[in-house]
């Protein structure tokens, strides 16, 4: 069993930033993919972005330009560093884990191809 945690959500203003963590096993980043998904009340789960063992990653086009994931394999962190945000970007953020290698868009954004997840941290952005 793969246990992540995030921490960093809260509440900020549009235009605002936020940056988010997940801790992970020690090693997971050399061995699984990692990505974020978000759900919003009343919608589905919805992928974020991934990023693989080699660094290479991912992004909704909702978020490309805005969003950034990273990660510190010394440190078994993966991070969503989130900029520019605007309300729609309200949600419960996942971080997300899962096996070997990164799939491919669309199927990256598609939480069954997914086998582990945290507890979700909450963001709201208010206009």
């Amino acid at each position: 069993q793969v246990q992540l945690v995030e921490s960093g959500g809260g509440s900020v203003q549009t235009g605002g930033s936020l940056r988010l963590s997940c801790a992970a096993p020690a090693d997971i980043g050399s061995s699984y993919c990692m990505g974020w998904f978000r759900q919003a009340p009343g919608k589905e789960r919805e992928g974020v972005g991934s990023i693989n063992s080699r660094g290479r990653t991912t992004y909704a086009e909702s978020v490309k330009g805005r969003f950034t994931l990273s990660q510190d394999i010394a440190k078994n962190t993966l991070y969503l560093q989130m900029n520019s945000l605007k309300p729609d970007d309200t949600a419960v953020y996942y971080c997300a884990a899962r096996p070997r290698f990164c799939l491919n868009p669309p199927l990256a954004y598609q939480y069954e191809y997914w086998a582990y997840w945290g507890q979700g941290t909450q963001v709201t952005v208010s206009s």
